[in-house]
């Protein structure tokens, strides 16, 4: 089991550092730079982007919390990074604020759409554009696309959700 973990972690790019919020080591996926976005410092990101997506919307934290059923101090730990956001908290942000949780995964994480800072972009930037298209339009290229894979790559991958591949 050893061998086959070391090759797991191996596959997927996970290296073995120490991150000051966890006592024991852990694994992870080293950014664009070759270097470990600190947990702390992602929270601090994902932080940035809430406040930075509330004042776009033009509204104040006494405006959020409530929606939120929050207090304004409570609610104001989120963007200041004191309070941890648990995928529920997010998903309700998403609601309230009109942003998909790919946003604001790719501040703090980029470096899980591409190799590289442009293809990590292009990735967001084609999600984006996925999710403004007509429903008609999407799957029109949904099976544009499943054609243009071949039968083994997508099976591997679950492209084809267990469906036959359009032909």
């Amino acid at each position: 089991m050893t061998e086959d973990l070391a090759s797991y972690r191996s596959a997927r790019g996970l290296v073995s550092t120490a991150d000051p919020e966890v006592d024991k080591p852990i694994y992870r996926k080293p950014g664009f730079d070759g270097r470990i976005t600190t947990l702390g410092r992602m929270e601090e990101l994902i932080s940035a982007f809430l406040k930075k997506t509330r004042e776009a919307q033009g509204l104040s934290r006494a405006d959020v919390a409530p929606m939120l059923g929050l207090s304004i101090p409570v609610y104001g730990r989120y963007e200041r990074a004191f309070s941890k956001m648990t995928v529920t908290r997010m998903i309700h942000l998403c609601e309230i604020l009109g942003f998909m949780p790919i946003d604001m995964i790719f501040e703090a994480a980029p470096h899980l759409w591409g190799r590289t800072p442009e293809e990590a972009e292009d990735c967001l930037t084609l999600a984006r554009i996925l999710r403004s298209l007509p429903s008609d339009t999407t799957r029109d290229l949904i099976r544009l696309l499943q054609r243009m894979i071949p039968d083994d790559n997508a099976s591997e991958r679950g492209i084809n959700g267990g469906t036959e591949t359009a032909k």
